[in-house]
């Protein structure tokens, strides 16, 4: 290594290590670090400028029973709809769910259930049944057994 290179690798060293320094000092008539916000921000009166999205009449009167001719089958979605990233259950690789088959456990545990399913035109599940979200689909899924009773394909992009 030549006397020039040295020299400059030094020099680097010097100015690396001298912002490190100047970073960790109080700055001049300020506090050392930034102070925590309070634990409970100020009340928020919400968005302004649009009407909230309610539940629409009957979202939570659910059919006692499900009547399963009605409701076996796949179909691919008439609208699709962006939520976010999807992640599913540690573990598990994607799969192409269809009515009939049993869902793992972990599919629909809490963070994969549409409380909310009838922002997506997803009919209201019968008593029993919620609907789950998988990757791009919905799926109708009995909580006692997991057998799946509807999938709604390309719900989700």
């Amino acid at each position: 290594m030549s006397a020039g290179s040295k020299v400059a690798i030094a020099l680097s060293l010097a100015l690396i290590a001298g912002g490190i320094a100047a970073a960790q000092e109080p700055h001049a008539g300020g506090p050392a670090r930034m102070e925590r916000p309070p634990a409970h921000g100020e009340p928020h009166a919400g968005p302004r400028g649009y009407t909230r999205v309610t539940e629409p009449h009957g979202w939570d009167t659910r059919p006692a029973a499900a009547d399963k001719a009605a409701f076996q089958h796949n179909f691919q979605a008439a609208r699709t709809y962006h939520i976010g990233v999807y992640h599913r259950p540690v573990g598990w690789v994607a799969h192409r769910w269809g009515y009939g088959q049993i869902l793992p456990r972990a599919y629909w545990a809490a963070p994969f259930i549409l409380a909310d399913y009838w922002l997506f035109a997803l009919e209201v599940p019968p008593a029993g049944y919620e609907w789950v979200r998988d990757d791009t689909d919905a799926i109708l899924v009995n909580i006692s057994t997991g057998e799946i009773l509807q999938v709604e394909y390309g719900v989700f992009a």
